[in-house]
């Protein structure tokens, strides 16, 4: 079998944000513990930088060029996002990361992936970079799996504290995109109500799933194991990608949540046998997390579950409640949850 794929481009470090949460340290904090580890039996590949015609799948060509422009002066976008001259270059790599990661995945060359790039993502609209994001780069290799691989069933999981407001409404109205976000709330952006369930034809596939501050391991876990987890096993997608941020971290200076180095191993855990159980790979492209030394480990943890040769048995803790409580909003769509809702 081929090894997993890491991707990764230099580019990543010169998208240059100076002191800021999301900064170019990031990128040796995850690579430096990868490579105490031995990258885990990873190989890396060199991310290319995303065609024009799938990028604007997503982004409409204004959105492209001001990037482009606003990067070239060196121009902040907003407080929270910032850009050097070096941030365009980065911004197309990094969707063109996730876009070759699908290629890999759906193609069967690569039992499964980690975009370890820069600029973040799930953040940016199809016409707004935000909060730290630029291109929405997990929306983009999406719909590329949609657009240029013929999938019918795209999950998409993020467990970044933050909710992925942009990925929520770029797939709010597309049945082909299940959109699951386990996010802080309240907390940036102010999205992801839990009654926020998608529009039209899309309505039931976007699934929000917020939790309260200090939220930790059991919460976290519960609602991806036994939620979305039972979504997956109902719905069988061809592809699972994982928004994969790590600012959920007891450690993180961001939020207020607790996952622990070991909840995220367990989040990938059920990541793993949910695709499995579908028959359809995964990956993950990185989003935020800012304790450099907890991102470096948290990541390491989910590499290591993803690139084990099966994946580990389920947990054995009961449901929470809040996946007791989210099961019952959710039934009416997706009545599988009903026992989870009555236990």
């Amino acid at each position: 079998m081929a090894a997993p794929a890491y991707l990764r481009h230099p580019s990543s470090v010169e998208h240059d944000t100076g002191a800021h949460p999301e900064r170019a340290a990031r990128i040796p904090a995850i690579e430096g513990e990868l490579e105490r580890l031995g990258w885990l039996g990873y190989e890396q590949l060199e991310a290319p930088p995303v065609d024009p015609s799938v990028l604007g799948a997503v982004h409409p060509p204004e959105h492209v060029e001001r990037i482009e422009r606003f990067a070239a002066r060196g121009t902040a976008l907003d407080s929270d996002t910032l850009l050097s001259e070096g941030s365009y270059v980065a911004a197309l790599h990094s969707a063109g990361g996730a876009v070759a990661l699908v290629d890999l995945l759906v193609g069967g060359e690569r039992p499964t992936g980690f975009c370890g790039l820069r600029p973040p993502g799930h953040h940016a609209t199809a016409s707004q970079a935000m909060g730290f994001c630029l291109f929405n780069n997990v929306a983009v290799g999406a719909r590329h799996a949609v657009d240029a691989h013929g999938l019918e069933r795209v999950l998409v999981l993020d467990w970044d504290v933050h909710h992925g407001n942009g990925t929520n409404d770029i797939f709010h109205s597309d049945p082909r995109v299940l959109y699951a976000s386990v996010h802080q709330s309240p907390l940036y952006p102010g999205t992801g109500r839990a009654d926020d369930v998608g529009s039209g034809e899309g309505e039931g596939f976007t699934v929000n799933l917020p939790v309260a501050p200090g939220a930790g391991d059991r919460e976290f876990g519960s609602l991806v194991e036994d939620v979305v987890g039972t979504i997956a096993r109902a719905w069988r997608p061809q592809l699972v990608l994982v928004s994969a941020g790590y600012d959920a971290h007891a450690d993180d200076p961001l939020a207020d949540c607790a996952v622990t180095d070991a909840g995220y191993a367990g989040m990938a855990g059920s990541v793993y046998r949910a695709a499995a159980g579908c028959g359809a790979p995964f990956g993950a492209v990185l989003e935020g997390g800012y304790d450099l030394d907890a991102l470096g480990r948290s990541v390491a943890a989910t590499l290591e579950v993803f690139g084990a040769d099966s994946p580990p048995g389920p947990p054995d803790v009961e449901p929470g409640p809040a996946a007791a409580e989210a099961a019952g909003r959710l039934a009416r769509w997706w009545p599988e949850l009903s026992a989870l809702s009555a236990a």
